[in-house]
């Protein structure tokens, strides 16, 4: 078999697969009395609620965990920014105990740089994202990534 032949028996293989692969992605085809049609199935994924991701996420210390809450309302509830307000709901939610002045976790945030304040105010309230720093952290077990210099 020479080079030729080579590629084209592996051309020929990608396109069965693809193929095949598309016929999966399109879902079931049943037959109707109109002939044969194809059936959309439900997603198999479920949310992960807010309790379950701080359970996947351990976490040590109150501030952390004020984090971990704005991590997951951007990441998982598809908010844009969040303010005071929707941490101690996403605490509520969580059946967590809110920190008694959540204000001081959140400056610890921004002083540590994976909080900072959004550039428009959300319910006329501050509003915060999570920085690409806070993202890392939170994804890397709350394990700084870099080494900080003093």
């Amino acid at each position: 078999m020479n080079t030729d032949q080579k590629l084209d028996a592996i051309l020929s293989a990608i396109k069965g697969l693809e193929a095949r692969v598309s016929k999966i992605e399109a879902g079931p085809v049943v037959q109707s009395g109109t002939g044969m049609k194809t059936v959309a199935h439900a997603s198999t994924a479920k949310k992960t609620s807010i309790k379950e991701f701080l359970l996947e996420h351990p976490l040590t210390t109150d501030i952390q965990r004020t984090l971990a809450i704005g991590y997951f309302l951007e990441n998982n509830a598809g908010m844009t920014s969040f303010n005071r307000a929707d941490l101690e709901k996403g605490y509520s939610d969580a059946k967590e105990s809110p920190p008694s002045n959540i204000g001081v976790n959140i400056k610890h945030c921004i002083k540590n740089g994976h909080l900072m304040e959004a550039n428009e105010k959300k319910d006329n309230k501050t509003a915060y994202v999570v920085t690409r720093t806070g993202e890392q952290f939170v994804a890397g077990g709350y394990k700084s990534s870099g080494s900080k210099k003093r």
